[in-house]
Formats: structure tokens, C-alpha cells, sequence
């Protein structure tokens, strides 16, 4: 199965993106599913059709769905919802409050992941195409499986089998003090089920050969430093970018005074998302003069972003920045081919590493691992400048 994420900040037209990319694979014969898994869905507003969790046929071979994380807790997690109701309402909260709030925090991204995991197991599709929370955050739930495969094989099993064991003995004292239950088997089962998948899933999303993400990113400051952000926590993660979409931009047969300055400043970013990104190849969407709403005007989007292409392709292979730890400490990997190392000069504001190449400068937003990290040297092998980070020594 080929697996396209789409992300990007918030209102830059990734949903539009996506259900553009799914009407090109449908048409090219492959069976599509354009899945939502932000929680401020818009998909069915895109194809101007009622979509539900429950994938539904758009058109031949393109299937939509929009995530209910109700549902899919119901679902996957019944007796964990079941029970974090019954410890609310002995908190004194009503029943609807209880079941509302027994979505946790950060479970919209958890069952996004656990429900792509579903659809990869299954095998129904041949391209799975999910249209992300904003700068795919749940991306960094990825980390899970690093962090706490040890504490999940060493201690939580040991721990869920005492408390199984123990529950029918303390059971009667805790009840009547606490006003619910202990946790039984299959809600303690739950966690470590859920870290498998993830620990599977991980495989999956590090595939380069079968999953890319695609960032869409306007000509906005703003938003290129959080698709700069972006791209640097999918790097930590080893999820590859392998495109840039940037969409909005103001076509020049516009000449109305009141856009100039608008045109000038996109002119700006532009270059700056090219130099940025580079050497991620970068694909430019006008703003339109309509709405992207319904299969019309997404015909009219996808005709622009791939033409005669095939969007499952995988647009650079090549992995443009790695972040490796080694020893207590990190190094940063940019790919630059064809570059030598004594034109590279670098220099650190904040979170940003400035790098700058004969008369180009590039800006890149380092992740929080590295932002409190001071760059300690760097040389050029393989085409890769490889810059290696220590805590200040301060003076």
C-alpha cells in the first residue's frame, strides 16, 4: 500500500491538496481512500458530499472517510472509554460530560494512527491518503515505541499481571472508598496493545519506499517557519518529505494595485520556500478565484498539481536532513550534493541554524532536542554536511 500524508499548518489548503491527489490516483485506476484525521474535518466540505468514519465511494475507486474519535474509541477501546467514564462520574460529573471527556487529550492523533495501522492490515486500498492534524503532530507520537519499549517489556506487563492477580483481592476495599472499580484485564490490556500497533506502525511510516509525506505551505512568513518546523520534527522521526506544495499564490495577470504588495511579498517567499526546502522539489498552486469546494473545482486543482503524473510516486528519495544521536549527543545531517564544505558557513539564532552557501542563505528551524544546543562542528561525507551539537560551555 502506498501512504501519502498530507500536513501543513492550519487553513494553508491541505484537505483541498489531498482530495485533489485522490481524485488523480482514482483516475489512474488505483483503489483510493482520502482519510481525515484532523479533528477540524473539512473533507466532506472539499468534495461537497456527507462523509462519516465509515468510508464512503466519492466516485470509481475513491473512497472518502472522516475520523470520530467517539467511535473509534468505541470501537477499539470500549472497556478503557467504559471505565474512564465510570472513574469521572464517581467524580461527580453527569454522564455526558463523563463520556465527552473520556476522549483524552491527544487521542484524535493516537486513533488516526491506530486506524491507518487497520486499513494497512487489511489491504483494501492500494493508496492511503491522509489528510493530517496541522504539522502532523501525530507524527511525534512515533517516538512512543523508542521511549517506552523498555518501560512497556520491563515493567508495565510484570505490573498488569500483579494487578490482575491482586484485583478480586482488593476489589471489595477499594470500591466502596473510591466509588469505582480497580481497572479488569481487558482495560489494562489496552496500553500495550495500542504500543504494538504503534511499534508496527512506525515500520510502516519509516518506509520510504512506501510512505512520503507532502507539505503544503503558503508564500506566508509564518507558515513556511512551521513547515520548516515541520520538516525538521519528521526528520527526527525518519518520515520522509518527499514534496512541497505551495498554494496561494497570486497569478500575475492579477494587476489590481491593491495586490501589488501582496505580490511583492510572495515573490520574497517564494524564493525563500525554494532555497528553504531545497533540494525538495516544490510544486506552485495559484489562488484560485472560487472556492475548492465540490469535485469540479478539485478537478481544476488536481489538472494544475499533476497533470499527466502519477501522484504515487515518490518525488526524491533521497533523505534531506537526518538527526542521529551518538554517545549523548546529536548530529544534524543536511543533504547537499555537490557542495564543499569551505563554502559553508553557519551561525545559530535561537531556534534557527542559519547556513549560508557562497551568495544563498538558508534557514532551518531545529527541533527542541537541538534548538538548546550549540552547533560544535561539522564536515563535509557523502554529499551530507554533517554538524554535530553540544551544550554551551558558557564563558
Amino acid at each position: 500500500m502506498r501512504v501519502i500524508l498530507m500536513t501543513g499548518k492550519g487553513g494553508v489548503g491541505k484537505t483541498s491538496v489531498a482530495a485533489a491527489t485522490g481524485l488523480r490516483c482514482a483516475e489512474l485506476g488505483y483503489r483510493t481512500l482520502v482519510l481525515s484525521t484532523d479533528p477540524a474535518h473539512s473533507l466532506a466540505d472539499s468534495f461537497d458530499i456527507e462523509l462519516g468514519h465509515d468510508s464512503r465511494l466519492v466516485r470509481p475507486n475513491l473512497w472518502g472517510a472522516e475520523l470520530d474519535a467517539l467511535q473509534e474509541l468505541e470501537g477499539n477501546w470500549g472497556a478503557v472509554k467504559r471505565y474512564i467514564t465510570q472513574v469521572l462520574q464517581a467524580r461527580g460529573l453527569d454522564g455526558i460530560q463523563a463520556e465527552e471527556l473520556a476522549i483524552l487529550p491527544g487521542m484524535d492523533e493516537i486513533f488516526g494512527l491506530v486506524r491507518m495501522k487497520r486499513h494497512y492490515d487489511e489491504g483494501e486500498y492500494d493508496v492511503l491518503i491522509i489528510d493530517s492534524a496541522p504539522t502532523g503532530t501525530a507524527l511525534r507520537l512515533l517516538s512512543l515505541p523508542e521511549v517506552g519499549g523498555w518501560y512497556m517489556r520491563r515493567f508495565y506487563k510484570p505490573f498488569q499481571n500483579i494487578s490482575v492477580a491482586l484485583r478480586p483481592l482488593v476489589e471489595p476495599f477499594f470500591k466502596p472508598i473510591a466509588g469505582f472499580s480497580l481497572p479488569d484485564k481487558e482495560v489494562m490490556d489496552a496500553p500495550y496493545e495500542f504500543y504494538e500497533q504503534i511499534e508496527a506502525l512506525e515500520k510502516v511510516l519509516t518506509d520510504n519506499t512506501q510512505t512520503s509525506v507532502r507539505l503544503v505551505t503558503n508564500p506566508e512568513k509564518m507558515v513556511i517557519k512551521e513547515s520548516l518546523r515541520a520538516h525538521a520534527y519528521l526528520s527526527l522521526y525518519n518520515v520522509a518529505t518527499d514534496l512541497i506544495i505551495a498554494n496561494r499564490i497570486i497569478p500575475q495577470e492579477v494587476t489590481d494595485p491593491f495586490f501589488q504588495r501582496w505580490k511583492e511579498n510572495q515573490e520574497q517567499y517564494r524564493q525563500e520556500i525554494h532555497a528553504n526546502f531545497l533540494p525538495l522539489p516544490v510544486k506552485e498552486v495559484p489562488l484560485y478565484s472560487e472556492e475548492l469546494c465540490g469535485l469540479a473545482a478539485l478537478e481544476r486543482l488536481k489538472e494544475t498539481l499533476y497533470k499527466d503524473e502519477d501522484p504515487t510516486q515518490i518525488y526524491y528519495k533521497e533523505t534531506t536532513i537526518r538527526i542521529v544521536q551518538d554517545n549523548n549527543q546529536y548530529c544534524l545531517e543536511l543533504y547537499l550534493p555537490n557542495i564543499p564544505k569551505s563554502q559553508v558557513q553557519l551561525s545559530k539564532t535561537g531556534d534557527e541554524l542559519n547556513i549560508t552557501i557562497g551568495n544563498h542563505r538558508r534557514n532551518l528551524v531545529l527541533p527542541q532536542a537541538l534548538a538548546a544546543l550549540q552547533p560544535a562542528g561539522a564536515k563535509m561525507e557523502d554529499d551530507y554536511l554533517k554538524i554535530r551539537f553540544a551544550e554551551s560551555t558558557g564563558v
